[in-house]
């Protein structure tokens, strides 16, 4: 007999509701645990961040899945760890050939046959493909605003950043077409203009609560921003206005727009009936120096499985629902869809899930499910596996390798130079104690480390022989021709490409 409708029911009930809960998905980009005021900046201005904060369940010990982008987002969206949808190794391009597989199910897909309406603003990042093949409004997505990629993949040296007339930092990616805005599978301005970018999300935004509001459809929105991403850009009301110069203004201006998302929750009247998520993909840009980010007390930063790669800061709100307080269980992006999915009520996919519900952690402060997390490079392979293990609070590193994305540090394992490493016995960690990764506890001559070594290498073993990986999506290689264009029949391209 199925009672998940009585489940539901018992749900709703002991949320107070009487009605399907609302979804605000909040995912900066390359944020470091340490870039938010709640998080200990000195100096970020995040007052919007921090109340949320303040008034929500802030966690300690929440991670990605993968120290990149598009491998990040994948998992996000369907609870599943990126090497069984084959987003691997490395990230999607303007001209990549794959994209998310349409056969994987989306949390906005999951959430739909519930009667949600779903939007997505900002940075989607899991492929464009012929035709539009992958863009969102095919993956369960009624609306979507936004650049169907990074916004550094595409030359942005003769572009304004920051008004009135500041260029963009560094040159981007050349050769390729400049970045489009697109209006579901429209470009609607091609190259986009950094300074107006975020004013016209906020506006997108707010239209589509207050719709959804007025005709009492119960919403998903999803945006994933563009900050803090390298190049930092920021309209009118952002640039000059931080401590932290260009990267400060960045963050100040997402800050901004999730101030401005909470009014539009209050104005329409739907405030209390809506779970509001904030997380981020994966850590800082440390090659950036001060424009990249920073992990705090972490090690290392993006590209990286060192902590300062993968934890990052997460903040759920729910005023009067979730009640405020700091959390140190383990948590992860994989377990945002069947958390979603639960307090919904809707049916999960009949697919190998990796994420579990967050419900005890969320509303009885309570233990969560999770008790182990995987961490995957850039590049996983089933001839490496697994590059770390967290169980509890020790996680064991079988391979260590830096990146260019973490170099300049003074660091020399975050560097570049650092090559790929295999560790026997394992590197092992306290990161309740060591949260900075300084103390392999492995040299020491305790019994009690052997065990631990052995029980985590036994998890490692049982997930392992559960993991089935994907074709891989990226490896398909690219065509210049499926680079968005506004003028497709223009020459000589991709210079041509402006409307």
């Amino acid at each position: 007999m199925d009672y998940s409708g009585v489940v539901f029911i018992f749900t709703l009930l002991f949320l107070g509701l009487d009605a399907l809960p609302n979804f605000v998905l909040l995912f900066a980009d390359d944020l470091g645990y340490g870039d938010l005021g709640s998080y200990g900046h000195p100096s970020s201005q995040t007052p919007n961040l921090d109340k949320l904060a303040a008034n929500g369940l802030r966690f300690t010990d929440f991670y990605c899945t993968s120290p990149a982008c598009s491998p990040s987002r994948a998992a996000l969206l369907t609870g599943r760890y990126q090497t069984r949808s084959g987003v691997y190794p490395g990230v999607f391009y303007p001209g990549s050939r794959g994209g998310l597989p349409l056969n994987e199910t989306t949390l906005a897909e999951v959430l739909k046959p519930l009667g949600y309406a779903t939007a997505i603003i900002g940075k989607w990042h899991l492929g464009l493909g012929a035709n539009g093949t992958y863009l969102p409004i095919h993956q369960g997505f009624d609306h979507f605003l936004g650049v169907p990629y990074s916004h550094d993949q595409g030359p942005c040296s003769s572009l304004t950043c920051f008004p009135p007339d500041t260029k963009c930092y560094g040159t981007c990616d050349v050769g390729v077409v400049t970045v489009p805005l697109m209006s579901n599978d429209t470009i609607a301005k091609q190259p986009v203009s950094f300074p107006d970018l975020e004013r016209a999300y906020v506006d997108y935004a707010t239209n589509f609560i207050m719709k959804s509001a007025k005709s009492k459809e119960p919403f998903f929105l999803y945006y994933p921003s563009h900050h803090t991403h390298y190049p930092q850009f920021g309209g009118t009301e952002a640039t000059g206005h931080t401590q932290r110069g260009r990267f400060g203004d960045s963050l100040y201006e997402l800050d901004r727009t999730v101030g401005k998302i909470i009014q539009a929750l209050e104005d329409s009247g739907v405030h209390n009936n809506t779970l509001v998520f904030f997380t981020a993909d994966n850590g800082p840009e440390l090659m950036r120096m001060s424009r990249g980010g920073n992990a705090g007390l972490l090690k290392c930063g993006k590209g990286t499985t060192y902590e300062g790669g993968m934890r990052e800061p997460a903040i759920a709100y729910w005023p009067g629902r979730i009640q405020p307080g700091v959390t140190c269980e383990l948590a992860t992006i994989l377990d945002i869809l069947p958390t979603f999915a639960k307090l919904a009520g809707a049916k999960l996919p009949s697919v190998q899930l990796d994420g579990f519900d967050m419900s005890p952690i969320l509303f009885d402060n309570g233990p969560g499910a999770r008790k182990a997390v995987f961490y995957y490079p850039v590049d996983p392979s089933e001839k490496y596996g697994l590059f770390a293990v967290r169980v509890g609070k020790y996680k064991a590193h079988y391979y260590s390798r830096g990146s260019a994305q973490s170099s300049t540090t003074p660091d020399q394992d975050c560097s570049v130079l650092a090559f790929l490493k295999q560790h026997d016995p394992p590197l092992l960690f306290n990161l309740e104690i060591d949260p900075s990764e300084n103390y392999n506890l492995s040299v020491v001559d305790d019994p009690e480390y052997k065990d631990v070594l052995e029980m985590i290498q036994g998890v490692k073993k049982e997930f392992e022989m559960g993991m089935v990986f994907g074709e891989s999506q990226t490896s398909k290689g690219r065509d210049s021709a499926l680079e968005p264009c506004c003028t497709p029949d223009c020459s000589p391209k991709p210079s041509c490409c402006t409307c």
